[in-house]
């Protein structure tokens, strides 16, 4: 019997085994929340590495999450951003020639 199977079973004999359709439920959720959890630790531990042992935890937080919010991270307009730094400060304005 499969996962569902049991599932449909279970729900047939739902006053037989009342909370056992809820535990099952349940027990058929947690392996999406570990998955997650997982791939957020092999996230860090790739970020963690000899070059970047010295990092701060501010900094350390910071590229976990750029890593992990990578989608969101490729829809940023870069140019606005450079414009916006460069036009706060006379002297950038004049090293980089911008407006």
């Amino acid at each position: 019997m499969g996962p569902l199977d049991i599932l449909n079973f279970l729900k047939k004999r739902s006053l037989i085994y009342p909370n056992g359709v809820i535990a099952y439920i349940i027990l058929l959720t947690i392996p999406v929340t570990v998955a997650t959890a997982k791939r957020s630790i092999s996230k860090l531990k790739l970020l963690k590495s000899y070059l970047r042992s010295t990092m701060t935890q501010e900094r350390l937080n910071g590229s976990a999450t750029i890593a992990l919010e990578n989608d969101v991270l490729e829809k940023i307009n870069y140019e606005y951003l450079i414009e916006d730094f460069i036009s706060r400060n006379t002297r950038r304005m004049l090293l980089f020639g911008r407006k």
